[in-house]
């Protein structure tokens, strides 16, 4: 099984569909390794505040900390679920899903947040009141950076983030790292099939919602950090290198993908003008031009192909993707020749402006098919 349940039996919830109050107000969801004191403070202030049902997530924390589950579970309107080891933030998520899409069918929707204190039980009324407006979409509590209190490498690190997101995927987001999120109960089940394990999961969240264009809403939420965000378990190097594994994931295969379909069309080139077409009379321009056509007509199929399975794993049917390729190419192939003309005209070496048009337009192309020619469906639809 993906994961372990434990409820306590003194949870009078055990086994219960948890019927929502009129309002239909959003569950807590708080996946927590380690906590302090404060975590119980914490889900009490929710409770009291309206929330009719708090999931805590154990992950895997060591035996000192369970008294504080164990107060927790003392709770009314407090559900813990326990990992017997560390799997995740991403797994201890998709725990608390699995459980609340059973108990709390009636829910209006789900509401993530930190154990350490970072978001204040007002945030969490501001995100009930707009996933309660019923409108899809991923809800994110987003936090300014520029309050001279946010630590630098915090500051630093979520503006990097935000545009490495905006340039790859077409969306400016400014907190990329808000753990801080909302969803209606009809977008759950979008929710549970991202993939991701740890702190990478909730990238991969931004990442699918902007492919399958599910709107994402910020929510001003109020900027804390305690003691330089002390509490937090993310790891700085390690965290980071699996998060921006994920942002350049899908780049990074697209760049192979050309790679290689450019060296398939150069062989396809010197095999077609040297021992192919060569071989039966064709030379000088016709020789060039038929067999530039055959070797970037295989490249462009092989490209696609790769591009489909591989970069952007197209599940569905092929057909729409096929005529949006082409279109893509020949306009790729239109543009590059326009901006050459232009800019030679500006008095730029045509060498020159070939390989910037052709640089911009590279990138124009990865959007483009991401946005468009792969594109699966709008899931809001």
């Amino acid at each position: 099984m993906l994961f372990e349940l434990s409820l306590d039996d003194r949870n009078n919830r055990k086994g219960m569909i948890v019927l929502m109050s009129d309002m239909q107000r959003s569950v807590m969801l708080i996946p927590s390794l380690e906590p302090d004191e404060r975590l119980p403070r914490y889900v009490s202030s929710l409770l009291d505040a309206g929330f009719p049902q708090v999931v805590i997530v154990d992950d895997g924390s060591a035996a000192p900390y369970q008294p504080i589950f164990q107060q927790l579970e003392a709770m009314d309107g407090c559900t813990v679920l326990h990992h017997t080891v560390n799997k995740g933030k991403g797994v201890a998520l998709k725990t608390g899903y699995a459980w609340i899409r059973v108990h709390c069918p009636e829910a209006a929707g789900v509401i993530t947040a930190d154990a350490d204190g970072q978001h204040t039980v007002g945030d969490c009324l501001k995100l009930s009141q707009a996933i309660e407006t019923g409108k899809r979409g991923l809800y994110l509590g987003s936090r300014d950076f520029s309050l001279p209190h946010v630590p630098p490498k915090s500051r630093f690190g979520n503006r990097l983030t935000s545009f490495v997101f905006t340039v790859l995927y077409g969306h400016w987001l400014q907190d990329t790292q808000t753990g801080l999120r909302g969803f209606t109960m009809e977008d759950l089940p979008f929710m549970e099939a991202v993939a991701g394990e740890r702190f990478e999961y909730e990238m991969n969240v931004l990442i699918s919602c902007a492919r399958s264009r599910l709107p994402m809403v910020p929510v001003a939420i109020e900027t804390v950090y305690e003691n330089e965000n002390a509490g937090t378990h993310f790891h700085p190097i390690r965290d980071s290198l699996r998060i921006y594994k994920v942002i350049f994931g899908s780049f990074f295969r697209f760049a192979g993908a050309s790679l290689l379909s450019f060296l398939i069309d150069q062989a396809g080139y010197w095999l077609f003008s040297r021992i192919l077409l060569g071989g039966i009379g064709l030379s000088g321009g016709t020789l060039i031009w038929t067999s530039g056509l055959l070797a970037r007509v295989i490249s462009s199929v092989c490209n696609f192909l790769l591009n489909r399975h591989l970069v952007f794993k197209l599940k569905g049917s092929a057909k729409t993707a096929v005529w949006r390729y082409g279109v893509l190419c020949l306009g790729i192939i239109g543009l590059s020749n326009l901006g050459v003309t232009v800019l030679d005209a500006l008095g730029m070496n045509d060498r020159l402006a070939k390989v910037l048009c052709d640089t911009l337009l590279y990138f124009l192309s990865f959007r483009v098919q991401d946005r468009w020619v792969f594109q699966e469906g709008n899931v809001h639809e």
